[in-house]
């Protein structure tokens, strides 16, 4: 059996399949579309399942791709295994309503046999004991002996996930040789050594199952198969696990260079090895698709496994940032397949860098906060780090729970372990609530069923205000209607509409539909899965029914500033990649008639600079009035042509582009003015960091742009009476002021020096002889903090030994400061302590060194008790030294 590479084989059965007239797909993104019910994609089948359960239509019958793929449930699990790894691809090939059983099964067995060279004695299959079809077509179509085709129960070869489509199933296994097994008697397909492993399943869904637990034959039939790229690889390669692959060992061949060890040589560094390797790759590839380090949902998938790297890298002795160069080769070894990760090269590394920096911050805080910890608990007598505990070093300062447990044992303590695990899961059940209250499931059943399901709505906004059009729908409190009357909420389904259903970050129209009996006020429009547009809004007067044609007009001034801040967005995504570099990307954006936010990847903030660049070069191609146009093309003549897609969205066979001149090219479905020049006029608002690697613009267009520059010339003209100058004078009025009163606070204060030093001789008689210093505490009121430490100096220069404690109340707040001699001091005096004390009766606090300190409080009634409490303190300092 020849030896193939992990690239090469996907390149061979993608192939493969398209010469079987399949439709190869690139793989999707690891960010799941439309679907909540999960956080990432987990299987290759998982973003095909709009395509199983009928809610879109495939672009073709049959199907083939390698989809990228994380898996975290085991992840602890990785690394102490050379089994486990988050991040793998999934070979299938796919059936809509086309091929079945007597094509799929002969189709794999030639693949295995004749385009890899398997040979045909290692392999074995098994079905599900009540599919005769399948196993009468692996023994006599193609020739399997029935002593390799093993008959097992719905726990082994079943597929199904609650109700709806399901099925047998067939697995094919390989048999890694004797050598790989238990030796016992009777190893064969089913054991649980290493000697037959399972390597592609091969699913017949044809079975709907009911509530009942009964299962109805489905009207069309499909097939979804699945393969493990690395473990077909792990058998041409003849290796025993996934680190041995080709590209998944260089990457740890790297790894073992940074750190200076030998793979294979320690059974610890083995496992930090494995880890790094395998983390580093998932990192790379969600960062590619979009996801950044965060503390929810897959930004903390993604920023967990960086850190456990990070962690283990400290581990193998690096002390400098390290993945970046692991990112590279990930990088190298999968651009082929993958080419957008050649594209992104700097912005993965970078945020890679940007999260371990930030770990061994976070690392070095959690030391210290670990050991309060370990001292409280030492202090208590106990022998246990509480869950709770040890939960806030892993949530607050991502500190990995096995860190905290061989610390923590070091010192002869332990760690409790089921109050740690209690915690995750009270944290796992709130987000799971949150993520479900959020979206609910992407199985859940639709509105619309049968023949409804297939109706979509017409769009006919790009060319008109108003359409006239019939009622196909009607949905009230969660369910159809046939009417609805005045007052009632509800959502509208016409058969053409030119109201645009929120999509793309661009908010739905509103407006109004009328017809002979009825007007409705429409609020917002949505759009479902299946293509039908809802008009949600109320009913103002009359009665709605089904069939009713009627007049659907949206608010055109409110459409109209809406495309000029989309039409903007693309100038601004355009003017950013000039002014910062192609690394920039949208990865985000809302549009409405107010305002447009756009969300991009950059590593810093915007300079000033940066910004007066960006919106100068919008305001230019405004001014220059370019045509926008809009032409429909395929997805392949659009990427030919440069137009610029976001990764991760899925783009129908058939795609519109946006040109602004020849100065912006984007795909887009949303609504767009006729020329540049219909912005009139772009105004930034705001720049600022939302992630790790993500930054944010807020903008303002047309008429909003200039109400904003009118309410600032108010404002302008409004300083220029207050100041009495004119407005262009302004600046240097205000310069001038606020040096006059500068100087005049100077004065000020200089007089109250004044004042003070003739009443010194007052102040003196309040002194207070404590065995040999010269305690002095006193209240003056409306002395600044300045004032305050001026006039101690003052004192402490006349008394030579002395202690000194003033309070004032100034502007409402409350001044307290202490300053002690060095013979002081040496009798026991410290001031930050005594200080800090005090400062309580005033609702305060402060510190300070041992011969200054100064607090603020405030509540002005708790001075005098303030400066008593100081007294006593000092007092009783100096008289036990």
């Amino acid at each position: 059996m020849q030896k193939i590479g992990l690239n090469e084989l996907r390149e061979k059965f993608l192939s493969f399949f398209e010469s079987k007239e399949h439709l190869r797909l690139p793989s999707f993104s690891l960010v799941p579309v439309n679907d909540p019910s999960i956080l990432l994609i987990n299987a290759g089948m998982t973003p095909l399942k709009p395509y199983f359960t009928g809610q879109e239509v495939p672009p073709a019958k049959r199907i083939t791709t390698c989809q990228k793929c994380i898996r975290t449930p085991d992840i602890d699990n990785v690394g102490l295994t050379s089994r486990h790894g988050t991040f793998f691809e999934m070979l299938g090939n796919f059936s809509f309503g086309d091929y079945f059983k007597k094509e799929a099964i002969p189709w794999a067995w030639e693949f295995f046999v004749d385009v890899l060279g398997i040979h045909q004695d290692r392999l074995y299959v098994s079905v599900y004991l009540e599919d005769d079809e399948a196993y009468d077509i692996w023994h006599h179509d193609v020739g399997l002996p029935k002593e390799k085709i093993f008959k097992m129960g719905k726990e082994d070869n079943f597929w199904e996930h609650g109700t709806g489509p399901c099925g047998p199933c067939s697995e094919i296994y390989y048999d890694r040789g004797v050598d790989k097994g238990c030796g016992k008697e009777g190893c064969t397909v089913g054991c649980d050594c290493d000697r037959f492993i399972e390597i592609w399943n091969l699913v017949f869904t044809q079975y709907d199952r009911q509530n009942d637990m009964t299962y109805l034959p489905l009207a069309t039939k499909n097939i979804d198969t699945g393969m493990g790229l690395e473990r077909i690889a792990c058998v041409m390669q003849q290796v025993d696990n996934i680190f041995e692959v080709d590209t998944i060992r260089s990457v740890l061949d790297q790894v073992c260079r940074i750190a200076d060890v030998k793979y294979g040589a320690d059974k610890k560094h083995d496992v930090s090895i494995r880890i790094i390797t395998d983390h580093c790759r998932s990192a790379s590839m969600l960062i590619s698709d979009g996801v950044l380090p965060s503390n929810e949902g897959r930004g903390y998938v993604l920023r967990r496994l960086i850190r456990r790297a990070a962690r283990h890298g400290r581990l193998l002795g690096i002390r400098e940032t390290f993945m970046a160069d692991l990112a590279d080769m990930v990088i190298n070894n999968s651009m082929d397949a993958y080419p957008h990760m050649a594209s992104k090269r700097d912005y993965i590394k970078k945020v890679i860098t940007i999260e371990e920096e930030k770990f061994y911050t976070t690392v070095d805080q959690g030391m210290t906060i670990l050991e309060q910890y370990i001292q409280q608990v030492k202090q208590k007598s106990g022998d246990t780090l509480d869950g709770d505990m040890v939960f806030r070093l892993h949530d607050t300062y991502g500190f990995p729970i096995d860190l905290t447990r061989e610390i923590v044992q070091e010192h002869g303590l332990k760690v409790d372990e089921d109050g740690f695990v209690t915690e995750m899961e009270r944290q796992k059940e709130k987000a799971r609530e949150a993520h479900f209250k959020k979206e609910g499931s992407a199985w859940e059943k639709d509105l619309f069923t049968g023949e409804h399901k297939l109706f979509t709505t017409q769009f006919t906004g790009y060319e008109e205000y108003e359409t006239v059009g019939v009622v196909k729908f009607i949905v009230q409190d969660g369910k159809l209607a046939q009417s609805a009357q005045m007052d009632d909420e509800v959502a509208l389904v016409l058969d053409k509409t030119p109201f645009y259903a929120e999509s793309g970050g661009q908010t739905g129209d509103t407006g109004t539909i009328t017809g002979k009996n009825f007007t409705m006020l429409v609020s917002d429009c949505r759009k479902t899965v299946d293509g039908k547009i809802l008009h949600v809004g109320k009913i103002e007067s009359g009665m709605v029914q089904i069939g009713d044609t009627v007049t659907a007009g949206i608010d055109i001034e409110k459409r109209k500033s809406t495309a000029r801040n989309h039409t903007v967005t693309h100038i601004l995504h355009k003017a950013l990649k000039n002014v910062l570099g192609d690394h920039v990307n949208q990865s985000g954006s809302f549009v409405s008639p107010e305002r447009l936010r756009f969300d991009f990847t950059h590593f810093s903030a915007l300079t000033d600079e940066h910004l007066q660049a960006v919106e100068q070069q919008i305001n230019e191609v405004i001014l220059s009035d370019y045509p926008v146009i809009t032409r429909i093309m395929s997805a392949d003549e659009a990427k030919k042509e440069g137009a610029t897609a976001l990764f991760g969205e899925k783009y129908a066979d058939e795609v519109r582009v946006v040109s602004v001149g020849d100065y912006s090219k984007e795909l887009c479905g949303g609504t767009h003015i006729g020329a540049s020049g219909e912005a009139g006029l772009v105004k930034i608002l705001s720049e600022s960091g939302i992630a790790a690697g993500v930054r944010r613009i807020e903008a303002l267009t047309g008429t909003e742009a200039v109400n904003w520059y009118r309410e600032r010339e108010k404002l302008l003209n409004q300083a220029a009476e207050a100041v009495k100058a004119v407005p262009e004078d302004v600046p240097a009025k205000i310069i001038g002021l606020t040096d006059e009163l500068k100087g005049l606070r100077k004065e000020i204060e200089a007089l109250k020096t004044k004042m003070v030093n003739r009443s010194l001789d007052t102040v003196l008689e309040k002194v207070q002889d404590i065995e040999g210093i010269q305690v002095l505490c006193d209240r003056m009121d409306q002395l600044d903090m300045n004032g305050l430490r001026n006039t101690a100096d003052m004192l402490k220069n006349k008394l030579g030994s002395a202690v000194i404690i003033l309070a004032s109340a100034l502007d409402g707040k409350v001044n307290i400061i202490i300053s002690a001699t060095k013979d002081a001091v040496s009798r026991g005096v410290h001031c930050g302590k005594i200080i800090g004390e005090a400062a309580k009766a005033t609702g305060g606090g402060g510190g300070g060194r041992p011969e200054m300190a100064q607090a603020g409080g405030k509540d002005i009634s708790g001075i005098d008790r303030a400066l008593e409490i100081a007294f006593e303190k000092v007092k009783a300092a100096i008289e036990s030294s």
